[in-house]
């Protein structure tokens, strides 16, 4: 029998060699790729990065941007850090056991970055609604509730919410949790006492209307008082002055004679008086500026007759 021998050439050996560089290289470069692109981690705004070095946390004030990691060793993840919101909607009693049906409540909250390692290993970020906010949030508003009359859960709702407020964060804080705000809403009551409640703040306000028409008529009042009062006081004041100016106008006539005979003078226009003189010799002005004794004249007429 034959032999059948295979042989390759010198050319084939070296394709190959080549070819298997090639898909080295190749292999190289793509896991490189992978290497690079598992090495980075974007966090958004709004969020804090959390690094893990096989499941340890490692750092927990990772800032928004990119972050790198080692790959396959460590992982980034994030934690949104933002105001989040939660609501329930219950019933509650008031401490004169009206029904409130249907309460909403809402709560805003946050996160307390400085304690944010401590929510992770304790809690749990996904866990914190189920097991810290379920159990407290419907709670401590329904004790609170409890507490205050169905009337003045309606007329001071803010003081509550503030109380409520105030006991939630209590609570909270020592699981990571910061309050920011908490509010009641969807107060209702049956529909008598609603009707009995409005009823009652008509009268309340018609009263108050009433109250501050009477202080409106007293103060116009007043003001009708003190207007005359001044009116009187300036009369008085003016009186005062006009008799003082007297006094001080005979104190000059006296210590003055004279000051009479000024002012005539100083004031006289330049005409002469139809009549000048005494009673008993009067001086007439007649006709052309000449002046004549009416005695005289008398004694002339006698004698012609």
């Amino acid at each position: 029998m034959s032999e059948i021998k295979f042989t390759t050439d010198g050319g084939s050996q070296n394709q190959f060699k080549k070819a298997g560089k090639l898909i080295t290289a190749a292999i190289i470069v793509i896991f490189a790729l992978i290497v690079i692109f598992n090495s980075f981690n974007i966090v958004n705004e709004g969020f804090i990065g959390v690094k893990y070095r096989f499941g340890k946390i490692v750092n927990e004030n990772m800032e928004p941007g990119l972050n790198f990691h080692l790959p396959f060793i460590e992982l980034i993840s994030s934690v949104d850090i933002r105001n989040q919101m939660y609501e329930v909607t219950t019933d509650a009693y008031t401490s004169d056991t009206q029904t409130v049906n249907e309460l909403k409540l809402k709560l805003t909250y946050c996160y307390d970055q400085s304690r944010l390692s401590g929510i992770i290993r304790e809690t749990g970020i996904s866990n914190i609604e189920q097991r810290i906010l379920v159990p407290n949030v419907a709670k401590i508003a329904k004790n609170e509730i409890g507490k205050v009359r169905a009337e003045m859960l309606v007329q001071s709702r803010d003081e509550i919410q503030s109380a409520i407020q105030e006991k939630l964060s209590e609570a909270l804080v020592p699981h990571g949790v910061v309050v920011t705000q908490f509010a009641l809403e969807n107060i209702n009551f049956d529909d008598a006492f609603e009707a009995s409640i409005q009823a009652k703040v008509i009268a309340e306000q018609d009263a108050l209307r009433m109250q501050n028409k009477t202080r409106e008529r007293e103060e116009e009042a007043k003001q009708v008082v003190i207007k005359a009062q001044a009116d009187a006081d300036s009369v008085e004041i003016a009186a005062e002055a006009q008799a003082r100016a007297i006094e001080l106008l005979q104190q000059q006539l006296a210590a003055n004679p004279n000051y009479i005979e000024y002012l005539k003078i100083n004031n006289w226009n330049g005409t002469l008086p139809q009549v000048i003189g005494d009673g008993v010799n009067p001086f007439v002005v007649l006709e052309g500026g000449t002046v004549s004794n009416t005695t005289s004249n008398r004694q002339t007429q006698s004698a012609g007759a």
